[in-house]
């Protein structure tokens, strides 16, 4: 498994076991480092992790205000916890990440790969349609 695409798998694992136990922010840190040792031994760069986990809880209100819009008709608490973290780590990376980095169909394909493999049977169809929407919507501005 390539490094940026584990180092997105902890960070997924980490925001899931962090929402599932009510977004305590002080729980956070233990919950990634806890993460990195189990899933990623080894790996080189943490930062990544780091990043993307502390850019989305830092933009968290303004990324789930855009998969509010986004999808209208899931209720973001209804959204189920996997499909709600996948959405919050590409939105964040689509609309807050370095694009020479992770470009944005790099960040919309990492987005579907993540929920191919942790969420339900139509997860990798829903991620790419409120991802697909929002990179149009940037794409018209």
């Amino acid at each position: 498994m390539a490094s940026r695409h584990l180092s997105r798998s902890i960070v997924m694992q980490s925001l899931y076991e962090w929402d599932f136990a009510g977004k305590k922010k002080e729980d956070l840190d233990k919950i990634v480092e806890k993460n990195i040792k189990e899933f990623g031994p080894g790996l080189e760069d943490k930062d990544f992790i780091w990043e993307l986990v502390n850019g989305v809880v830092k933009k968290i209100s303004s990324i789930d205000k855009i998969i509010i819009k986004a999808a209208p008709e899931w209720p973001i608490e209804q959204i189920t916890i996997v499909d709600r973290n996948v959405l919050r780590i590409g939105l964040y990376e689509l609309l807050y990440g370095n694009k020479e980095d992770v470009p944005p169909k790099v960040a919309i394909n990492e987005a579907i790969e993540l929920a191919k493999t942790f969420g339900g049977e139509s997860s990798g169809k829903f991620i790419n349609g409120v991802l697909g929407t929002v990179f149009n919507e940037i794409e018209k501005k």
